[in-house]
């Protein structure tokens, strides 16, 4: 899990993320999501909101971490969702959470 932190960290000094739910929301409708990264204690209607969005899009998802950690690992305070918008980063990403 440290590793993927990491590497979040690293994706968002590199200009790869879209952080916060209007920004996450708008890589996703411009087709510039590679994958959504969701706090696993965020809102039923965020959650809601982008597994649709996620599935109509056909963008990957992962719940992982909380908001808390989240934003931490990106330097800032909360961030219930995430959006990578590097396919390299994506995939290391991806395949990180899912050991």
């Amino acid at each position: 899990m440290f590793k993927f932190f990491s590497l979040l960290g690293l994706s968002k000094r590199a200009g790869m993320l879209a952080a916060g739910e209007a920004k996450a929301e708008n890589a996703v409708r411009q087709g510039e999501a590679q994958l959504l990264v969701l706090a696993i204690d965020a809102s039923d209607n965020t959650k809601k909101k982008f597994h649709n969005s996620a599935l109509y899009y056909g963008v990957p998802i992962i719940e992982i971490g909380t908001k808390e950690e989240l934003g931490h690992a990106i330097g800032e305070e909360y961030r219930a969702i995430i959006a990578g918008t590097e396919t390299g980063f994506a995939e290391k990403l991806y395949a990180w959470a899912k050991q």
